[in-house]
C-alpha cells in the first residue's frame, strides 16, 4: 500500500471542493483542517484497513453536540 494518497472532499459548512492529501504512513488519524473557501473547521478522521488495502475517510463539520 503506498504512504500518500489524495482525495477530494466538499467542505460540510459551504460545499466548496478540496483536495486533501492523507498520510497513511502513521495508520488511522483524526485532525482538523481549515476550509480555504469559508474558513470555517473541518473535522477528518480516516482509518487504514490494511488487510482490504482501503481507507475510509470521514468528513463533519464537527458542530454537533454530544450529549
Amino acid at each position: 500500500m503506498q504512504n500518500y494518497t489524495e482525495r477530494g472532499i466538499a467542505c460540510p459548512h459551504c460545499g466548496h471542493s478540496i483536495r486533501i492529501t492523507l498520510d497513511m504512513s502513521s495508520g488511522d488519524q483524526e485532525f482538523y483542517d481549515d476550509c480555504p473557501a469559508c474558513c470555517n473547521a473541518i473535522h477528518l478522521n480516516f482509518q487504514i484497513d490494511s488487510q482490504h488495502k482501503t481507507v475510509n475517510l470521514y468528513v463533519d463539520a464537527d458542530d454537533e453536540q454530544i450529549f
